[in-house]
């Protein structure tokens, strides 16, 4: 029995060109961004993907990023189910600002602890600890059941959201965490045991 469940970080969004802090802002892929969700789909259906259930969050860089790629496969009437858990990190006081001003305003190294650390979060928002809080209960409860009965699942959501799931599929701890970067669009293939621990990791 395969069980693969595919993670992509959405395309580039207008905010990330623009250096700015977007959490739960929902600003729209720019040109980049559609191209990076039209090549990962290219890529996935090159390899012969085809998908069970899809999975995205409230946020339309992540459901135009889902979109494309399930158009890119064949798949642009799949079945998508939006949850606000897989929502990016909320970056509270911090969203909408340029992040060359919040160091101005706040000094770096305060900055790089509000983005970095696993639990300090920025002033009225989430830290990763606390996006995990959310982002892992629905992993296991909607998630994980579709990928261990067999099906091909997709995940397109966010850094943050995605890097809580990479931490614990990839077994990393929350120093480790801290230093990982996920591309954007670029597909992630995790094959899942019987024990749900990770067989495999291919990253596109």
């Amino acid at each position: 029995m395969e069980r693969t469940l595919v993670l992509v970080r959405h395309g580039q969004s207008e905010w990330n060109l623009k250096n700015l802090f977007t959490g739960w802002k929902d600003p729209d892929l720019t040109e980049q961004g559609v191209t990076e969700a039209l090549a990962a789909g290219e890529k996935l259906n090159s390899l012969g993907f085809k998908f069970d259930t899809a999975f995205t969050s409230e946020l339309i860089r992540a459901q135009r990023t889902c979109q494309m790629i399930l158009d890119g496969v064949g798949q642009s009437e799949l079945n998508t189910i939006r949850d606000v858990a897989l929502n990016e990190r909320d970056y509270g006081d911090l969203a909408g600002l340029n992040k060359d001003d919040a160091r101005k305003k706040w000094g770096d190294e305060q900055v790089h602890i509000w983005r970095r650390s696993y639990d300090i979060p920025p002033p009225g928002g989430e830290s990763l600890k606390d996006t995990a809080a959310r982002t892992l209960p629905y992993y296991i409860t909607d998630i994980l059941p579709q990928v261990m009965s067999g099906k091909t699942v997709l995940v397109a959501a966010h850094g943050n959201s995605l890097r809580s799931l990479v931490m614990v599929l990839d077994g990393l701890s929350s120093k480790e965490i801290t230093s990982v970067n996920l591309g954007t669009g670029v597909p992630m293939i995790y094959k899942l045991n019987s024990d749900t621990s990770v067989k495999s990791k291919e990253i596109l």
